[in-house]
């Protein structure tokens, strides 16, 4: 592995010239590449140190969202000898990765920062899914990254087969990479790897047992990440527990993740605009600005659907997941406007005692 520089860890004039407005150009930072609790391992120029958050940057950060995550950029006092960094600041994230945490918590969760793409992972055996990956790419583009998308376990079907789910992707208007890749042939590592540029953060998702850490392994060349063997079905095994950035031999960045086994999506109207464009390309011809798309009349959307102009999958999922966004969105505005008013309550109480 060649010397660290932050170049070569995604830092770029983006960052520097945050660093500079901010005025904390000569403070030392550092990449998060794990989280464990209240500890993070960060990486810098002289490698890999512990670090902890700084008291006042924990009063300060309202919510979990805010705190650092696998990926982001932090001002760090760099530590002694077998001692903690403290760190003081999260740089503004260029991209992000996040979801509405699991759950009834009407809360964002971080999964990455800073990645510059986001490798959707699918079993094309047993878990490939077009609604999902429909979900999975609406809170790629919300985040700012680009999608590529790898349809695994080739070995276990037909060619036909295989045909036909990349039929079903471009039939759904999704016009993103398609790559294909078995880990028992080896059959598309080789243009995967190709694919991993020097100074890129690459994250990848997924369902539980789809082969991410696998892949990673082989992009690696060594067993860095625990995988089990998979079921007598083909399925595989869940067995990534936490998030961690990984250096590859060529400069790549990547990040394996656990496996999501729900991914809720609020506030992600340019997600959806993004991944639906097609549809909303049709919207502008309809009789009504506030159309919703499901009733009115002079709806050019519903008869596009009745041409069959439009899948009737994809116009479903676009119509359930628009309405979700909403519904969290709209229930995570009550909540911060709840949180505001107790503070100030609060604050008041405070203030009471004190006089």
């Amino acid at each position: 592995m060649k010397k660290l520089t932050l170049d070569s860890l995604g830092w770029d004039s983006w960052f520097e010239a945050q660093a500079r407005t901010l005025g904390e150009a000569e403070i030392p930072v550092a990449r998060v590449a794990t989280v464990d609790r209240d500890q993070l391992l960060l990486v810098g120029e002289d490698g890999f140190f512990r670090a902890k958050l700084s008291g006042k940057y924990m009063y300060e950060s309202e919510s979990a969202s805010e705190r650092p995550c696998v990926g982001d950029w932090v001002c760090v006092e760099k530590p002694g000898l077998d001692q903690f960094g403290l760190i003081h600041k999260v740089f503004e994230r260029r991209t992000c990765l996040r979801r509405k945490a699991a759950g009834d918590l009407v809360e964002y969760q971080m999964i990455a920062a800073n990645v510059d793409f986001v490798i959707i992972v699918q079993s094309c055996h047993y878990d490939f899914n077009l609604k999902r990956l429909e979900r999975y790419l609406v809170m790629v583009k919300d985040g700012g990254a680009t999608p590529l998308i790898l349809l695994t376990k080739t070995d276990l079907v037909t060619g036909e087969v295989l045909a036909d789910q990349i039929a079903q992707i471009r039939n759904a208007g999704i016009t993103g990479s398609v790559a294909t890749l078995s880990n028992v042939t080896n059959d598309g590592v080789d243009e995967l790897k190709s694919i991993l540029s020097p100074g890129k953060t690459y994250c990848f998702v997924g369902s539980s047992g789809v082969g991410k850490s696998t892949i990673i392994n082989s992009l690696v060349g060594r067993n860095v990440l625990d995988t089990k063997v998979v079921s007598g079905t083909g399925e595989g095994r869940h067995t990534t527990v936490r998030r961690e950035l990984i250096l590859l031999e060529n400069g790549a960045l990547v990040i394996d993740n656990p496996g999501m086994r729900e991914f809720g999506v609020f506030g992600a109207e340019e997600g959806i605009g993004a991944s639906y464009s097609d549809i909303l390309a049709k919207a502008t011809q309809c009789r009504f600005r506030d159309c919703t798309h499901s009733k009115e009349p002079g709806c050019a959307v519903l008869k596009a659907l009745e041409r069959s102009e439009i899948d009737a999958e994809h116009y479903d999922n676009f119509i359930k997941l628009r309405r979700e966004s909403e519904y969290y969105r709209l229930s995570y505005a009550e909540k911060r406007k709840k949180d505001r008013e107790f503070g100030r309550f609060i604050k008041s109480v405070k203030k009471e005692i004190e006089d």
